[in-house]
C-alpha cells in the first residue's frame, strides 16, 4: 500500500492550486455576491485540460486516474466549490454518460467538445416528485414518427443553463417498467430551461429546473440500450459519489486552514486562541477527520481505476466526507466567532455551500442505505 502521490500527481497538484489561488480565489466572494456563473475561469480551466483529465486520449483526454481528477477537485474546492462542481457536474454527470454508453457519432458531437471544455452538459435525474426515489420517474418519452416526444420536468439540474451548456441528458419512461436516457440539445423547440434558482450556497453554479412540452427529438438521441437508463445513472452515481467526496475533503481543508490561521493570530487574554485547549482540540479534530475522508476518496478512487466495484466505498466516502465537511464549517465560524459570520471572511461561504454536499447526488441517507445493503442487511427502503 502506497499513501503518497507520485511526482507527477504532486506537480499536478501544485499547478491546480496556484491555478485555483491566482485565477478564482480573487474573484470567487464577487462570484457569489452576485449569482454570476465564471465562464472566464471556466475557459481558463478547460486551457488546463480539467474537463478532459479521465477521458481516454483518442478523444482529446489526457487519460489520467480518477485519482487525479480527485486531486483537481480537492485543490478547486479550497478556494471555491461553485467552481469545483462546475468541473464535477460537467465532467462526471456531463460527459460521463456519452464515454459509457454513447455510440460513436455521440461521442464525437458530444464527449469530444466536453472534454475540450468548450460545451458544457447536464444530467436531468432529479424531478420534483422523485430525489432519492430516483427510480419514481414521471417524465414520459414516447416514439412517433422516428422522434422521441418528451413531457415532463427535471429540477436541480447543474450545467444545464449555461451559455455554454450543448445538452441535457434525462432518464424518462419509455414503457411499462422501463426508464431510459435520451440526450435534448439545449434550444431544442418544447424544451424550456427555467430562471437560475436563487440559492443559500453554490451561487456561481449554474442550476435550473427544466420543462418538456411535446418536446421532440430524434431517435437517435437515445443513450445506451433503451430500458437501461437506471443501471447507467447507477454506475454514473457510483462514481460522482467519490467526486463529490473529494470536493468535501476540499472544502474541510479550506476551513482547518483558515482555523489554523486564525487561532495563531487571534490574540485574546494576552495571547493567541489557539494555545487553548478549546481552540486546539476543535483544530486537531478537524485534521483527522479531514485526513480520514482524504483516505477513503484515495482508496475509492484507487479502486475505481483498477475496475472494481465501488458502490459500497463510494457510500462510505461520500457520507463521510460530506458530513465531516459540514461539521468543519460549523467548527471553523466558531473559531473565527463574529468574523467567520461576516461576508468578507470566506469561512461564511463555506458555511453555506456545505450543506448541499449531504444531499446532492444521493443524501447521507441514501448513502447509508446502499454501505447497509452492501455488508448483507436486507434493509427495506
Amino acid at each position: 500500500m502506497d499513501f503518497e502521490l507520485d511526482h507527477e500527481q504532486e506537480q499536478f497538484r501544485r499547478v491546480v492550486r496556484d491555478f485555483a489561488e491566482a485565477q478564482i480565489a480573487p474573484h470567487c466572494s464577487e462570484w457569489d455576491r452576485t449569482s454570476t456563473f465564471p465562464l472566464d475561469a471556466v475557459a481558463k480551466m478547460a486551457e488546463l485540460g480539467l474537463f478532459g483529465l479521465i477521458f481516454p486520449e483518442e478523444y482529446g483526454g489526457a487519460g489520467a486516474g480518477y485519482l487525479t481528477y480527485c486531486l483537481a477537485l480537492e485543490e478547486l474546492a479550497r478556494v471555491d466549490v461553485s467552481t469545483a462542481m462546475t468541473l464535477e457536474a460537467g465532467v462526471s454527470l456531463g460527459a460521463t454518460p456519452f464515454l459509457l454508453a454513447g455510440t460513436e457519432v455521440q461521442k464525437q458531437e458530444y464527449l469530444v467538445p466536453m472534454i475540450e471544455g468548450k460545451v458544457l452538459g447536464g444530467f436531468g435525474l432529479t424531478e420534483s416528485s422523485s430525489g432519492s426515489d430516483a427510480g419514481n420517474v414521471s417524465t414520459r418519452a414516447r416514439l412517433d414518427a422516428g422522434e422521441w416526444v418528451l413531457d415532463g420536468q427535471k429540477t436541480f439540474i447543474t450545467n444545464s443553463g449555461t451559455p455554454i451548456t450543448k445538452c441535457v441528458t434525462i432518464t424518462a419512461r419509455t414503457g411499462p417498467g422501463e426508464i431510459s436516457n435520451i440526450v435534448v440539445d439545449s434550444g431544442t423547440q418544447g424544451f424550456e430551461v427555467m430562471p437560475g434558482y436563487h440559492k443559500m450556497g453554490w451561487r456561481a453554479s449554474d442550476t435550473h429546473e427544466l420543462v418538456f412540452e411535446d418536446c421532440r427529438v430524434p431517435e437517435a438521441n437515445l443513450l445506451g440500450e433503451r430500458g437501461e437508463g437506471f443501471k447507467l445513472f447507477l454506475r454514473i452515481l457510483d462514481a460522482g459519489r467519490v467526486a463529490i467526496a473529494a470536493v468535501s475533503v476540499g472544502l474541510a481543508q479550506a476551513c482547518l486552514d483558515a482555523a489554523l490561521d486564525h487561532a495563531k493570530q487571534r490574540e485574546a487574554f494576552g495571547g493567541p486562541i489557539g494555545r487553548y485547549q478549546a481552540i486546539a482540540f476543535k483544530c486537531a479534530d478537524m485534521a483527522v477527520a479531514v485526513e480520514n475522508a482524504r483516505n477513503l476518496v484515495w482508496k475509492a478512487a484507487h479502486l475505481h481505476e483498477r475496475g472494481r466495484s465501488i458502490r459500497r466505498i463510494g457510500a462510505m466516502a461520500k457520507l463521510y466526507a460530506s458530513e465531516i465537511a459540514v461539521d468543519a464549517t460549523r467548527e471553523a465560524v466558531q473559531i473565527l466567532g463574529g468574523y467567520g459570520y461576516m461576508d468578507e471572511s470566506p469561512v461564511s461561504r463555506y458555511y453555506r455551500d456545505a450543506k448541499i454536499l449531504e444531499i446532492g447526488e444521493g443524501t447521507s441517507e441514501i448513502q447509508r442505505l446502499v454501505i447497509a445493503r452492501g455488508m448483507g442487511l436486507p434493509i427495506e427502503t
